[in-house]
């Protein structure tokens, strides 16, 4: 089997920011499914979808990122350890190689999103907080790049 490349990325639209999925934890991308709610669970907690025949945490991506809840149009299903969990996002633009050296500077996905939602996940998952904060906040200028040029390597 050929070797995921470091650089390549799933890149999703949350509200109206553009976040990087580092592709080797990415499974599958799928249209939402049915999510039913969990008890007393944190608001970045949307439930659990039965995904391949097993119940499957769903993170609402717009909520961790401190903005109201997404529309959840895509769900992105993630390997976090032994395990799967589904981050719903607005949409899926697609994979893309993007330039390390520029990715390294930028934010986590974890950084400057809702501080009480960060804590409580790094009590309750450290290592789903690991994986998380791996997808990178794009700017808006490369946005405006990536739309404008969709051939182009960042």
């Amino acid at each position: 089997m050929a070797s995921t490349s470091p650089n390549l990325a799933l890149l999703c639209r949350v509200q109206t920011r553009l976040c990087a999925l580092p592709l080797g934890a990415v499974l599958e991308v799928m249209r939402a499914l049915p999510i039913k709610p969990v008890a007393d669970a944190p608001s970045f907690v949307k439930g659990v979808s039965l995904i391949r025949a097993t119940p499957t945490a769903v993170l609402d991506a717009g909520d961790l990122l401190g903005g109201a809840a997404g529309s959840g149009g895509r769900l992105v299903r993630m390997k976090v350890g032994e395990r799967t969990v589904a981050l719903a996002v607005d949409s899926v633009l697609g994979v893309r190689e993007l330039d390390a050296n520029a990715l390294s500077p930028l934010p986590g996905l974890l950084r400057g999103g809702r501080a009480d939602a960060i804590s409580e996940l790094g009590v309750l998952d450290a290592e789903l907080c690991v994986v998380l904060d791996s997808i990178r906040v794009l700017p808006d200028e490369l946005l405006a790049r990536l739309e404008a040029e969709p051939g182009a390597t960042p």
